[in-house]
């Protein structure tokens, strides 16, 4: 990977100070790419690096995440994510904009693309479409005061979980290898370099707010999730890893709700299929992402 990076930049969002990296090429037009749960706005660096001369990239740290704050009491909540992608695009872009994003960010970037289908022109989904309908099901046959005191206790668990403390940065690289063992020795020591923070002691934590593995209960129901799918108009390409336990939205009917949408199943490739297959990613995506 070449040696020359972003530029790191921070904006306000409900009175949180937020982080966002700017690849350059002001001029071009603006391509998002919001990260998944946990994860980081660097973490997109090898896609960001073979589209850096075609288009201006910005990636953020969603809140809670990388090097943007965490929230004061930490109830993160999707509509929140959405609004603070809203804020990023109002301040630093003019005109549509072309996304990327991964997982939760994919959840995000549909959500916000639902919402202002004329501000978006081109979008790229990984595994971004949260539970599939036979997971939704399940949840939703369990009794209302069984799914809020789950999430109270919870957020009660979270509350007394300190965070993960490595000895030595290698031993951060060995977890980081672990979760994902489709990572090249680059990658996953690159992800953890930009993942963790050292700490005073010396030892090192991974940066995210252990309160983002808390699902806030106040979620738009599916019903209205679909209902915004419905309102995209833009070209859309929905992504996935054959080896993911995400399901196929072909197979699993959420394909119909979608104007102008198709789906690729990569295979040999997990929930992080932009980094198990690489190349075949940026051959997707390079093409796709042309007017």
């Amino acid at each position: 990977m070449p040696k020359s990076g972003p530029t790191s930049n921070n904006y306000f969002s409900q009175r949180l100070r937020l982080h966002f990296v700017d690849w350059g090429n002001e001029d071009a037009q603006p391509l998002l790419m919001i990260h998944g749960g946990r994860d980081h706005c660097r973490n997109w660096d090898w896609v960001a690096h073979a589209f850096r001369n075609d288009y201006h990239i910005l990636a953020p740290d969603l809140r809670g995440h990388g090097d943007s704050d965490w929230m004061v009491g930490g109830n993160y909540n999707t509509l929140d994510y959405v609004y603070d992608i809203a804020q990023l695009l109002h301040q630093n872009t003019t005109g549509p904009v072309k996304i990327i994003a991964h997982s939760m960010g994919g959840s995000v970037a549909l959500t916000y693309a639902g919402l202002y289908p004329e501000s978006v022109s081109r979008l790229i989904v990984i595994e971004g479409m949260g539970p599939s309908p036979k997971m939704l099901k399940e949840s939703k046959e369990l009794p209302v005061e069984k799914r809020l005191t789950d999430w109270v206790d919870g957020m009660r668990s979270s509350s007394g979980r300190m965070p993960k403390r490595y000895n030595t940065l290698e031993e951060a690289l060995a977890r980081m290898q672990s979760e994902n063992p489709h990572l090249s020795a680059e990658q996953a020591r690159h992800l953890t370099v930009h993942g963790s923070i050292r700490n005073e002691d010396g030892t090192y934590s991974w940066k995210f707010d252990n309160y983002v593995r808390n699902f806030s209960p106040a979620q738009l129901p599916p019903k209205s999730v679909f209902h915004l799918y419905g309102r995209i108009t833009c070209p859309t390409l929905l992504i996935r890893g054959t080896e993911s336990w995400a399901s196929d939205p072909e197979k699993d009917g959420r394909m119909q709700y979608f104007r102008n949408a198709r789906v690729e199943n990569i295979p040999n490739a997990g929930h992080w299929v932009h980094h198990d297959q690489l190349d075949t990613f940026l051959d997707l995506s390079s093409d796709f992402l042309k007017d």
